[in-house]
């Protein structure tokens, strides 16, 4: 971030660092530069947006200032901005995230729209989350459903530490998290639904070295030379655990329609088909058990 002289800095408003900070963080992509520069000097100053953009004239601490200018700096670098502050929006939640989850998406808020079609405020239900990440889907499911029990399951010990930290400030005692790999740790004919947003990105794909994947972690990106290997070891696993009638519903590629369709079929799961995102691309497959 460049901006006035160290001497000046002394009496550095608020204001100047906002429009020195809008004016670093043009360019980068899918930005936006005055509400990123907003966000980031209210994680330097722990004071609310409301309050900043109150007093533009109020003159920064010198260590505030300083804060500011490194956070800049990361988001400059192409750094995710909820990496940065450590919170992530996802449905109507606020969510804690860390370089070991995820960045939950808007696409992924699908899920939880099939999701909570499964039943009503009133019905009672036992759902699994695979690969929860933040724990962004079972959490939004949770809260939606308080008389589910959401089962939310996840290999790496640090991305689950995350997820038990947003249930545990959300409130939701519906939620269980566990720790396994995929359906393992589940017992045969207990669920009547399973969600899942695994990793599908093929291996060696150049998106993955570029954007905000660069900082995501990769075990939960990438998945086989197709990017299907989660999809194929879910969809298999299914059948054993979800009750007659029960729901498989995953998240995938927009060009991997076709071949999720045929990986829940060959799984033995009936009548596959897939919907569509906000953007029109094929987003999730779901499929039931008989």
């Amino acid at each position: 971030m460049t901006g006035p002289t160290a001497e000046h800095r002394s009496a550095f408003t608020v204001g100047e660092a906002l429009t020195e900070g809008t004016r670093a963080l043009q360019g980068l992509p899918d930005g936006s530069p005055r509400l990123e520069a907003e966000l980031l000097l209210v994680k330097a100053t722990a004071r609310s947006r409301t309050h900043l953009t109150a007093w533009p004239e109020q003159v920064l601490d010198p260590g505030a200032l300083a804060s500011f200018e490194l956070l800049v700096a990361r988001r400059r670098s192409g750094e995710p901005i909820a990496y940065i502050l450590g919170r992530q929006a996802f449905w109507s939640l606020d969510l804690r995230v860390t370089p070991d989850t995820l960045i939950p998406r808007p696409e992924t808020e699908l899920l939880v729209e099939i999701g909570l079609a499964g039943g009503d405020a009133g019905s009672s239900r036992q759902v699994a989350d695979l690969g929860t990440g933040s724990g962004a889907i079972a959490a939004a499911l949770a809260k939606e459903r308080p008389h589910w029990l959401v089962i939310a399951v996840e290999r790496s010990a640090a991305a689950l530490g995350v997820a038990r930290t947003n249930f545990s400030e959300l409130g939701l005692s519906n939620c269980l998290a566990i720790r396994g790999d995929w359906l393992a740790p589940l017992a045969s004919r207990s669920l009547d639904l399973i969600l899942a947003n695994p990793p599908y990105v093929p291996e060696g794909d150049p998106h993955l070295s570029r954007g905000d994947l660069r900082f995501e972690p990769l075990e939960a990106l990438a998945a086989g030379t197709e990017g299907l290997d989660a999809i194929r070891v879910i969809a298999v696993e299914a059948g054993r655990c979800l009750r007659p009638g029960g729901l498989l519903a995953l998240e995938h590629g927009f060009d991997q329609g076709q071949r999720a369709r045929r990986l829940l079929a060959d799984a033995g799961l009936r009548d596959p088909e897939t919907r569509l995102d906000l953007a029109g691309h094929e987003r999730v497959s779901l499929a039931w058990a008989d």
